[in-house]
């Protein structure tokens, strides 16, 4: 796949409004449906070796993915309105959550701390960036975060609940959503059923061991394994499979109790 700059700056036109257009080239086709929606549109992101690893065991993640593969991430940053993390990701990587490899808007950035943990020396707290959003357990005890916005939520029995995160954003007018780590907040928010399109970009590296890029509930047979539409991309130094999950309703969900818990 490549992506031009006039591409580029269309689906920028999109993000931001303007009609989508009829095109036909792969740039076009994978990141429209992200620039295009106009309700609440949730992806999710990973990034991991040909094993299915996305750290050593001591947890060196740097470098697994491409420098395509990087970029891929920052133009799905760019196109949405937020970012979310769990605050395991926080306290391993620090990331800034930035868009500095291509040209476009940088999403605000949403940490889930179930147990109010960050003690408000991390990066993002300080960098100057886009804004920080915080979500806590409203019985957690934790430290004053400078210049985060601290929204507290009722737990459920597993910790913080995805769709009432979703709500807190939306309230916000953040509806366009990146769940970019770590591998358990991504899979409770597919759990969830809440996840529009899950990317995977795989990059030729081969780690032998460590956490895996996904953490779903464990099934018994391969009849209840997710099988998405997908379509696959060659990003240049990544392979990229870009997967259409089911979105279940409100209904849907009733009852169930797939939760966001740290750490993530």
């Amino acid at each position: 796949m490549e992506i031009t700059e006039a591409t580029w700056e269309r689906l920028l036109a999109l993000r931001q409004g303007a009609a989508d257009i009829t095109a036909t080239d792969a740039a076009h086709a994978l990141y429209s449906p992200i620039a295009g929606a106009r309700e609440q549109f949730v992806l999710a992101q990973v990034g991991q070796s040909l094993d299915g690893r996305i750290a050593t065991p001591a947890g060196d993640a740097r470098d697994i993915s491409g420098p395509d593969g990087l970029a891929h991430l920052h133009r799905c940053r760019a196109l949405v309105d937020a970012v979310i993390v769990g605050v395991g990701t926080v306290r391993a990587d620090d990331p800034k959550l930035s868009v500095r490899m291509v040209k476009g808007p940088a999403p605000v950035r949403v940490v889930v701390d179930c147990h109010a943990v960050l003690e408000g020396g991390e990066s993002l707290f300080h960098d100057g960036g886009a804004p920080v959003i915080v979500f806590r357990s409203a019985s957690a005890k934790g430290r004053p975060l400078p210049t985060a916005e601290v929204v507290d939520l009722e737990p459920k029995p597993r910790g913080l609940d995805p769709r009432d995160i979703l709500d807190a954003l939306a309230r916000r007018n953040l509806l366009r959503v990146l769940v970019e780590g770590g591998a358990r907040t991504i899979a409770r928010f597919i759990d969830a059923g809440l996840v529009d399109r899950l990317h995977v970009a795989i990059s030729p590296i081969i780690i032998g061991s460590g956490p895996s890029g996904i953490m779903l509930s464990p099934i018994e047979r391969l009849a209840g394994a997710h099988r998405p539409m997908t379509e696959v991309y060659n990003l240049g130094s990544d392979i990229l499979f870009d997967c259409q999950l089911e979105r279940r309703s409100a209904s849907d969900r009733q009852g169930e109790d797939d939760r966001v818990a740290d750490p993530a």
